[in-house]
């Protein structure tokens, strides 16, 4: 195995960012989504048969799951600051396509962001799905380790999207408002008996986030209750409009195939055979990034609604490229590639069997 470094590839010519190319990028994605809501409107509202009602939907259906992944993908950028030249730009349309998929960006990004510092250390990071090492699965009873197959089977990726996407946002911040008024309720009897009536404001301990990425401290709570806020209003306008049981099962659905779009790719960007899991002794952040990512072979119109996250070695090499200059970029450093591995759609469904990491031989395998 050749030694890699950080100096041996050709990064920075490709971290130019464009506000221009920004721009089109979110206008071509977000358009198009009001624009199928709006047919969505007219055949629901028309006096088709419920039959052909039907079949028109399903191929809307795929497209707005597709457009969906892309504002994700767009989002996502908008959390490495790479897509606009400006933070507050990214962090703007970042919290406006955040809305699309009712996500709270901010928190998200930050918690992606320790994946990105971590990656190939499955000492620390143990991927989107917390997966044990060789160990811990060992010791634990026969039920117990049935469940963790079960709930780690490729099959989980459709409610564990729907729970992603619709339930965790608004779960997190019933949780975060009922810990915080227990809390204050809690201190402000304590404090008035003892006549600390001055401390009460000393709020920031009383956050306790549910979730590891939700609620660390005030500006993701604000964003976190803004997002909540116009979400929900958006799904009770939809619900009047075109009706409470078509829009909740239509639009969970959207975003319950989105979600798991998403999680399958991110999945196997990480999770495969020979893929690089060390620990934190032996791990180096340059190696993590072209051993420990799979770059994906698919065809030319998926990648534009993933907007290009594929070529996902060199992202994990400098997460500053923006996702329009990331084919270039991979192209440019294709010589140094050659021990990154390469994934075609045949090959995903063989990415779902490595759900345990042998920490003492550090790899990934599957459970015999």
């Amino acid at each position: 195995m050749i030694e890699l470094k950080r100096s041996d590839f050709l990064i920075k010519p490709f971290l130019k960012r464009n506000n221009i190319r920004a721009l089109y990028q979110i206008f071509s994605t977000l358009i198009p989504i009001i624009s199928i809501w709006f047919v969505v409107y007219q055949i629901v509202n028309h006096t088709f048969l419920l039959l052909i009602k039907v079949l028109l939907l399903i191929p809307i259906i795929c497209l707005l799951t597709l457009f969906s992944s892309r504002t994700f993908s767009l989002m996502h950028d908008c959390g490495h600051n790479s897509l606009f030249t400006k933070r507050k730009l990214n962090r703007f349309f970042g919290f406006l396509l955040g809305l699309v998929n009712g996500i709270p960006q901010k928190s998200w990004s930050i918690d992606h962001a320790f994946h990105h510092r971590n990656n190939g250390n499955w000492e620390i990071y143990r991927g989107p799905i917390d997966v044990l090492n060789l160990e811990d699965y060992n010791s634990l009873s026969k039920r117990e380790q049935i469940f963790y197959k079960v709930s780690r089977h490729w099959i989980m990726v459709f409610p564990g999207g729907f729970f992603y996407l619709v339930l965790k946002p608004r779960i997190g911040l019933i949780i975060i408002i009922f810990n915080f008024i227990k809390d204050i309720i809690k201190e402000a009897y304590i404090k008035i008996k003892k006549r600390k009536i001055s401390k009460l404001l000393a709020i920031n301990s009383k956050l306790k986030p549910p979730f590891s990425d939700y609620g660390n401290n005030f500006s993701e709570i604000f964003e976190l209750i803004i997002n909540n806020i116009v979400v929900i209003t958006w799904w009770i306008l939809m619900c009047r409009t075109l009706g409470i049981v078509f829009f909740i099962s239509f639009y969970s659905l959207v975003l319950t195939l989105s979600a798991t779009v998403l999680i399958c790719v991110f999945f196997v960007q990480h999770n495969y055979k020979n893929s690089y899991a060390k620990n934190t002794k032996n791990w180096n952040i340059v190696e993590g990034a072209i051993l420990g990512s799979s770059n994906l072979d698919i065809p030319s119109w998926l990648n534009w609604f993933l907007a290009d996250i594929s070529f996902h070695s060199i992202h994990h090499l400098s997460e500053r490229i923006p996702n329009y200059n990331l084919r270039a970029c991979h192209k440019a450093n294709i010589h140094l590639l050659n021990q990154s591995k390469f994934l075609k759609l045949k090959d995903f469904p063989g990415c779902f069997k490595y759900i345990i990491w042998d920490n003492k031989n550090e790899k990934l395998i599957p459970i015999s």
